[in-house]
């Protein structure tokens, strides 16, 4: 329904304007949706304004449609993609002048910034946070494979272990083993999927990625024909480097190809770019990036055998929560020699029901997810989708989906998975009679008639798993309530309006009241001349298009927030940011009058989505010798865009003012 409505008023808007093909290019600030019109005598600016959620329009270089913040990205998304280009890019059949390409330079500034504005603030809360987020971006695409493939390859494991078992007859071979080619389709070439979505992500040509990822396999090696490991002088095998090889592969891959894009001349791009970089990280690849991977997969195999001579609790804590990281680096295949030769020598493996329990881990971190973030629909959507395939052991979508992007979540259900592998450990000799799938999946395959010790381990893992994600791995934007498309759900009205179960005190009567009545008072956010809205040299905010509040003229380039609350969303060119107050009202920030054309050049912002900060605190700098310099106004706005919200506003007058002087006062209805 949400999305229908923002393509309607983006289809009104077209139709206003002479229909997309009149369009050059579509850009978006904090308010309005920019467009480059090709021939202004089909735009009917009086229709225009009458376009259901338009709240004004501007005639300047761009034709600027103001509909509000929060709203203005949904429309200008649904706009851009009804005609498939992205924010900034050329429209089809669309005549690119100077002027234009000039605009979508600055787009790609633009975008620049956001991807540098979010790699600082991915830095403030330490690198492996980057890391992370970049895997996450890389295998998300891939979840809906990865739950489809999985449960055909939970339902193939399950019937094959009872068919090794001799709980099934020999006839079911054949239906197994087509279950297992299809789950095969995703599995048995996953470097490959992995290298195109990689080469999405950092921005280098998919096709380009799928190759390197595809190199892994060494396609055309066929015995005896060998390509040897310039490190141990031994043939190199198919398969070293994994994912985590592939991934670092490509990131080389995009700089190198980003870099020869800069340098060959567009004549010859097409040929040479997609050669050189082919074969300068394809070389790098085989003779480097595979060795080294290989290396530490034989070093990460030498550490698991000495930890399993060891033996007992230990081993089994620490194999259980090792195995989560070996996965999400594609890392755990390097153990299936280790199963296998166990399997020879002793009729099964001890180490692979200790590895399953970081799956149970997983299992049950998410539950706890499922529990504490239940206002969270995104994520409980995820959850639901893969919790199945997760109980029967394959963990690819609750890693990549679930408990990696948000970071706290995956140590503690590594946790989880070290309680289980500890359970499992201290009651010795449970192992697998062949090697499959985990989980549930497993439990007909255990020897020796240890099969409840096995279910004890998991049911351990499932609560350690639970217990610590519970208590200390949810972090707060997880709990944040969303609908199903992640868009953010403002509860603030119906909590306020909600009755007290028991009667207050006194002290708690007053405070109720206060927060009833809605009266915050609002700071200046510079230091500066306050000055009334009607004042501002630009017609969306003197005109009060986006909504009522008030102006300064600022003499110092510190910008502090105007009143309590929480950050929604931070422009990427940094020249604005929204918040909401305990009270429900939604307040914009805008620095400067036209600023969004300078790219975040002269901001800085200090402050993310979902901080919470208070009147005073700074925010933000402003260089207004730089911002006047470029032509732009370093006015700073403070807007409260639902008046709906709005009882009453108190009136004042021009006066000098400090930051974080009390300048404004607002009761909320």
């Amino acid at each position: 329904m949400g999305q229908d409505k923002y393509q309607i008023m983006g289809d009104g808007i077209y139709a206003q304007v002479g229909g997309p093909q009149n369009v050059a290019k579509l850009i978006h600030c904090m308010t309005r949706v920019r467009m480059t019109i090709k021939d202004n005598a089909k735009v009917n600016v009086a229709g225009l304004k009458k376009v259901p959620g338009v709240l004004g329009v501007v005639e300047e270089e761009t034709l600027q449609v103001i509909v509000g913040p929060g709203t203005v990205n949904k429309v200008a998304q649904a706009m851009v993609a009804k005609v498939g280009v992205g924010l900034g890019d050329p429209f089809p059949n669309s005549a690119v002048s100077g002027n234009e390409h000039l605009d979508n330079k600055s787009a790609v500034e633009a975008k620049a910034a956001e991807v540098h504005a979010a790699h600082k603030a991915s830095l403030k809360q330490t690198w492996w946070r980057t890391a992370l987020k970049h895997i996450s971006a890389i295998f998300i695409p891939l979840i809906p494979a990865f739950v489809g493939a999985g449960l055909i390859s939970g339902i193939a494991g399950i019937l094959a272990n009872m068919l090794a078992a001799g709980q099934l007859p020999k006839d079911w071979t054949q239906f197994i083993t087509v279950l297992k080619v299809i789950n095969g389709g995703l599995f048995t070439f996953l470097n490959i999927y992995v290298g195109i979505n990689a080469a999405t992500e950092f921005r280098a040509t998919p096709g380009l990625g799928g190759i390197i990822g595809g190199l892994i396999y060494l396609p055309g090696v066929v015995a005896p024909v060998t390509i040897t490991n310039i490190f141990t002088h031994q043939p190199l095998l198919a398969g070293q480097g994994g994912i985590i090889g592939v991934i670092f592969a490509v990131w080389l891959l995009a700089l190198v190809e980003g870099q020869l894009h800069r340098v060959i001349p567009d004549s010859i791009d097409i040929i040479f770019t997609p050669m050189l970089s082919l074969l300068s990280i394809g070389v790098l690849t085989i003779f480097f990036i595979m060795p080294l991977a290989g290396w530490v997969s034989n070093s990460l195999v030498g550490s698991i055998n000495w930890i399993l001579q060891v033996g007992g609790a230990f081993s089994g804590f620490v194999l259980g929560l090792a195995f989560l990281p070996m996965v999400m680096l594609g890392l755990h295949q390097i153990l299936t020699p280790i199963h296998l030769e166990m399997i020879k020598n002793t009729g099964f493996t001890a180490l692979l029901p200790i590895l399953a329990m970081a799956g149970g881990g997983q299992v049950g971190a998410a539950l706890a997810l499922w529990i504490k973030c239940r206002k969270n629909k995104q994520l409980t959507r995820l959850i639901k989708g893969a919790l199945p395939v997760g109980i029967l052991g394959v963990g690819e979508p609750l890693i990549y989906g679930v408990s990696l992007p948000l970071g706290r979540p995956f140590i503690t259900a590594c946790i989880g998975g070290g309680i289980g592998g500890a359970v499992v450990g201290a009651f010795g000799h449970v192992g697998a009679i062949t090697i499959g799938p985990s989980g549930a999946a497993l439990i007909p395959l255990i020897a020796n008639h240890q099969w409840m010790a096995y279910v004890f381990g998991l049911l351990a893992s499932y609560a350690g798993g639970f217990v610590a994600t519970y208590f200390f791995g949810v972090p707060k934007s997880a709990m944040v309530a969303t609908a199903a498309d992640g868009t953010v759900i403002d509860e603030t009205a119906s909590q306020e309006e909600a009755p007290s179960p028991e009667q207050p005190t006194a002290d708690q009567e007053a405070e109720t009241a206060t927060v009833q009545t809605g009266a915050i008072n609002f700071v200046a956010p510079a230091t500066g001349q306050l000055k009334d809205l009607s004042e501002v040299a630009d017609d969306v905010f003197s005109q009060k298009m986006v909504g009522d509040g008030f102006a300064v003229e600022p003499t110092s380039g510190t910008i502090v927030a105007p009143v309590d609350g929480t950050i929604v969303s931070v422009m990427p060119t940094k020249h604005a940011w929204t918040m909401t107050t305990a009270t429900g009202l939604e307040i914009l920030v805008h620095m400067g009058l036209d600023t969004v054309e300078l790219n975040g050049a002269p901001f800085s912002i200090d402050v993310n989505d979902q901080d919470t900060v208070k009147a005073g605190q700074p925010i933000a700098t402003m260089d207004l010798a730089a911002i006047q310099a470029a032509g732009k106004g370093t006015t700073v706005m403070t807007i409260i865009t639902n008046m709906d919200h709005v009882a009453s506003l108190t009136a004042f007058t021009d006066q000098a003012v400090a930051a974080g002087d009390e300048v404004f006062t607002v009761t909320s209805k």
